[in-house]
């Protein structure tokens, strides 16, 4: 009887061992402070979907401190520094043709629907061009739509732009701001709060959330709501390749039903809140005019010559750009519908 009972105890401690030792442990890296939440509210959820998609056999930990520079993450995904990382495609400039496709003036009001039509575009007609051969894509998405935010000015002038310095990050943000007449200051965004209380930036073209984020509404009086919005920002989740070969075939299916679309959408309902919690915190605080008719037909013209540069700049990446686009606003507009 002691035998059996030892027996039985032994085998339950292998068995145990041998399900310890299947489990397949995967790092995320991450260069954003934890309460930020493209970090609480994606980042954390997608490893416990993860966990609870594969029944435990694959977890996936988030490291403690930053690798490196936001720039350097998708080769850290490449070179398997970390499992899974994730960024903004336009840190790396030249490298990417394909976002310009999602990051073009007047594409819709909300990141959910964007950022939805987004991963079905990318699926169909962007991922053929390569850009992302060297991992696995978790997701494409995009924040929500930019606006103008200024500290003084008549927002309803179709000038208003005219000679005015805007912060900016770079990429197709610059041109969009220099096609309407201002001049681009480039600077990060831990820098904008600098760049506009010492008086280097007259204005910042942004989302709602990171005005708020980054603490800017005592720095700014008015703000432009843009119909469709200036620009959106598109960001990407990777993860090595070969750590995703290494997976069974059962675990990669359960990966995949919980990222892709299902990521993106998570993605971009996580930027319409904080959009939202965003502009509650700017009442009686920042004047937000929509832009007017006048600015509107000002403004598509100006910015018709870019979109155009930006669909043949992808285009060059060998891809059907035009079709891409006429997607992306077809499967825009049946999320906004639903």
């Amino acid at each position: 009887m002691g035998r059996h009972i030892l027996w039985a105890g032994t085998a339950i401690w292998l068995g145990a061992a041998a399900m310890a030792s299947a489990q397949t442990t995967l790092t995320v890296a991450n260069w954003l402070p934890p309460s930020h939440p493209l970090v609480s509210e994606v980042i954390v959820p997608m490893t416990e979907q993860i966990a609870e998609a594969t029944g435990g056999t694959v977890k996936a930990t988030i490291l403690p401190a930053p690798l490196g520079p936001p720039g350097a993450h998708f080769d850290f995904a490449v070179n398997g520094v970390a499992d899974i990382t994730f960024g903004v495609q336009g840190y790396n400039p030249g490298r990417f043709r394909t976002t310009n496709v999602v990051e073009l003036p007047f594409l819709g009001e909300s990141a959910e629907d964007i950022s939805v039509a987004y991963w079905r575009v990318w699926e169909k007609y962007l991922q053929p061009a390569g850009e992302y051969d060297q991992v696995k894509v978790l997701a494409v998405f995009s924040h929500g739509p930019g606006e103008v935010f200024l500290k003084d000015g008549d927002p309803a002038a179709t000038d208003v732009l005219k000679n005015r310095k805007i912060r900016v990050g770079g990429g197709i943000v610059h041109e969009v701001v220099s096609a309407l007449g201002a001049v681009p200051v480039e600077g990060p965004s831990s820098k904008a709060y600098e760049l506009l209380s010492q008086g280097v930036a007259d204005g910042i073209t942004f989302p709602y959330e990171s005005v708020a984020y980054f603490k800017l509404i005592p720095q700014l009086k008015t703000a432009i709501s843009v119909p469709g919005g200036l620009f959106n920002t598109s960001f990407y989740i990777v993860m090595n390749k070969a750590k995703w070969n290494s997976l069974t075939e059962e675990q990669q299916a359960q990966i995949d039903s919980v990222t892709g679309e299902a990521l993106a959408r998570m993605a971009g309902q996580m930027w319409d809140r904080a959009d939202a919690a965003g502009r509650a915190e700017m009442e009686g605080k920042i004047a937000i005019s929509p832009a007017t008719e006048d600015q509107m037909a000002e403004w598509r013209a100006a910015l018709q010559p870019l979109t155009d540069a930006k669909l043949a700049e992808a285009a060059s990446a060998g891809i059907d750009a035009e079709a891409a686009h006429d997607m992306l606003a077809a499967e825009i507009a049946a999320e906004a519908a639903k």
